[in-house]
């Protein structure tokens, strides 16, 4: 069974007038939506020093790049981007925005560098994905930004980068963007409109949209299948096979989350935040989304039904403990894993950037 998230009491109610359902959304809601969010959770509090038995004398100081709090797995990195854990659910690849290196990371271990790739400093390494067969095959796709486009590329054991999607329009502000596996040969893309809304609705552009790329050997000159047109600067994309897909976009006038359905259909936007608290990376199991928030600095979690309307108004999770979120995923054994961009965002703390672990929520076992 999928993870999932249960809702919890009305005690954890996020504050009145934060979010709203869009009235845009192409169906009613069924079930309406809940009066009572999904729980919130601080994560928790790191224990007291204790004499151990053989010296009894307490533990010595941190180190620059230990953090005494358990849920940290990772410390001292550059603002991240994309993030997916591994099957073994105790270890994850994250981008580095900034650098390009892609980081093998687990508790307890130093980060491993797997992978690199060439970055302008304008955008960076804005998300990763994983191969359907990644156990077999070892296959990393990225979207970066270049000093001419963005760009989707696949990196493969031993190779260097190579491109998958060029010429995606980059500009001056909302170079932007996601991907995420829909299904064994289909990544869907999100791309931003790179400052120009009118190359959104222009469907000669690769600029604002979400695009369904199927010709993923590096070469190939298809052009995608456009899903959906009029994003402004997407944070990312996530998935639930069968299900939905979901996009996180943040506009002008207020943050959205989009459905697709699996058949391809679009449903439009169906949750906002008037608020815009910087609507990043999400992850989707067991019918929740989460979203990661950069400005709100929480994850947010939102319940979906089988259709992938939300139903549930979100609730906020780990809010002001590690500050500005970027990637999220979910791991195998049910937790949520995140990323910070402190660095780029907020005020760092001396051992950000980091990757978290976020429990599920209290009050019914959260993901299960």
């Amino acid at each position: 069974m999928l993870p999932r998230i249960v809702a919890v009491s009305a005690a954890v109610l996020v504050a009145a007038g934060c979010a709203r359902f869009d009235d845009s959304a192409s169906s009613p809601f069924t079930p309406e939506p809940a009066d009572a969010p999904i729980g919130e959770v601080q994560p928790e509090s790191p224990p007291a020093p204790t004499t151990t038995p053989e010296q009894n004398t307490p533990p010595g100081p941190l180190g620059p790049c230990e953090d005494a709090d358990p849920s940290v797995v990772a410390t001292c990195l550059e603002p991240t981007g994309g993030l997916v854990v591994l099957h073994d659910g105790e270890t994850a690849l994250v981008a580095e925005r900034t650098t390009g290196r892609i980081l093998r990371v687990a508790q307890g271990s130093e980060p491993v560098e797997t992978a690199r790739v060439d970055v302008d400093s304008g955008g960076g390494l804005l998300d990763i994905a994983l191969s359907p067969t990644y156990e077999e095959d070892r296959l990393i796709y990225a979207y970066v930004a270049t000093a001419s486009d963005h760009r989707v590329v696949r990196i493969a054991p031993g190779d260097v980068p190579k491109p998958v999607l060029t010429g995606i329009p980059r500009g001056g502000e909302a170079n932007s963007g996601g991907l995420a596996f829909a299904g064994p040969g289909e990544l869907m893309v999100a791309t931003g409109d790179a400052g120009d809304p009118a190359a959104a609705a222009d469907p000669s552009s690769l600029a604002g949209k979400v695009l369904r790329v199927r010709a993923l050997t590096p070469g190939t000159s298809e052009r995608p299948e456009i899903v959906t047109t009029g994003l402004a600067a997407p944070g990312g994309v996530c998935t639930e096979p069968g299900l939905a897909t979901w996009v996180t976009d943040r506009g002008a006038l207020e943050d959205r989350l989009m459905r697709i359905g699996s058949d391809g259909a679009v449903a439009g936007s169906v949750w906002t935040w008037p608020d815009r608290p910087g609507v990043a990376h999400c992850a989707a199991a067991g019918g929740v989304v989460a979203v990661s928030l950069e400005h709100g600095r929480a994850l947010a979690a939102l319940g979906v039904d089988g259709s992938g309307a939300v139903t549930t108004a979100p609730g906020l999770l780990a809010q002001n403990r590690y500050g500005a979120l970027s990637g999220a995923a979910v791991s195998p054994t049910g937790e949520i894993w995140a990323g910070t961009v402190n660095k780029l965002a907020a005020d760092p703390t001396p051992t950000d950037d980091r990757v978290v672990k976020i429990p599920p929520p209290s009050g019914g076992g959260g993901f299960d």
